[in-house]
């Protein structure tokens, strides 16, 4: 059984232009810009890697502790060389670009990357937020590109109305992008991968308009009519990359939830609301809204008490 059973994270930040101050203001997070658009809570990605707050890696980053400890600690089910898994609190106080993803063959072939498959957990959502996801009726590349050239391309995206407590699963090669006034935790595949095909003709730091990707959008994106209604229960999200799980406490009736982390997967707690106390055998930590812990593999029993909402992801 590995030493080290409950490791303490700080994000890596991003101040992507239609961020807002929630994640600082609400989440307590550590910055020092105007504006927090993404915080990657749970990264050991090359563009920006989590940080160890306790233990004997403390200070050093997530990348730099999995270089140290090797395999074991992802697990058994973890199939692939690099850490799987890339969690964010994503703040959008303005639209997102309309992007997509590609596959891991492609990205691998063009990007040296894995691809993204990604799942949205809608934190909260002001009134009439909504999302894209998919297309609501097949259409041809021809015709698709053409509709990116005329700016009519968000006519025949789905467009869903979004709540909190409202999940989403986004494989690779579906078109999507989140609207403005939502709050949500994405769990995707460890990749930076995204291709941009409309942003609102916005300008960048640099004072010219955001590129996009509309080739390579072209060369992955699914054109087919979206289908919403593959359910993934009793999960939030399953795929080959991650699984998510969530659980509340409410202090009476569900104050305790317990468990055991194997040599098959690590876990990772993330904390969507609420304060308590999470243990791993004698170790035991506080908790509160915005933490996020990494369980290594084979770290044994687990334990966390309190009043909560939380995502549990693992392989």
């Amino acid at each position: 059984m590995i030493s080290i059973s409950i490791l303490k994270l700080a994000p890596a930040c991003k101040n992507y232009l239609w961020g807002g101050r929630r994640l600082i203001d609400e989440y307590g997070i550590n910055y020092d810009g105007e504006i927090l658009a993404e915080a990657w809570i749970l990264s050991a990605h090359k563009d920006g890697a989590s940080t160890i707050l306790n233990g004997k890696y403390a200070g050093k980053s997530f990348r730099e502790y999995l270089a140290a400890e090797g395999s074991k600690v992802l697990g058994e089910n973890c199939h692939v060389e690099e850490f799987p898994v890339l969690i964010k609190l994503i703040d959008a106080q303005d639209n997102l670009s309309v992007q997509v993803h590609p596959s891991d063959k492609y990205a691998q072939k063009f990007e040296n990357q894995l691809g993204k498959h990604e799942m949205w957990y809608i934190i909260d959502a002001a009134p009439d937020s909504f999302i894209y996801l998919g297309l609501n009726r097949r259409i041809s590349k021809k015709k698709f590109a053409e509709r990116i050239e005329n700016e009519t391309l968000t006519d025949i995206l789905k467009k869903i109305y979004v709540k909190k407590g409202d999940c989403f699963f986004i494989p690779a090669g579906t078109i999507h992008s989140i609207g403005k006034g939502i709050l949500l935790a994405e769990v995707q595949q460890s990749s930076n991968v995204s291709y941009r095909i409309y942003d609102y003709g916005r300008i960048g730091a640099d004072g010219n308009k955001r590129e996009l990707h509309i080739d390579k959008a072209l060369d992955v994106a699914d054109l087919s009519a979206t289908d919403l209604s593959e359910k993934k229960y009793p999960h939030l999200a399953a795929c080959d990359y991650f699984n998510v799980d969530k659980i509340s406490l409410d202090g009476k009736i569900t104050s305790r939830l317990a468990g055991t982390v194997t040599e098959k997967s690590f876990l990772s707690v993330l904390i969507l609301d609420g304060r308590g106390i999470i243990s791993v055998g004698i170790e035991t930590l506080n908790y509160k809204k915005g933490d996020t812990f990494f369980l290594p593999a084979d770290s044994g029993k687990w334990q966390i008490e309190g009043v909560a909402d939380i995502l549990l992801t693992y392989i």
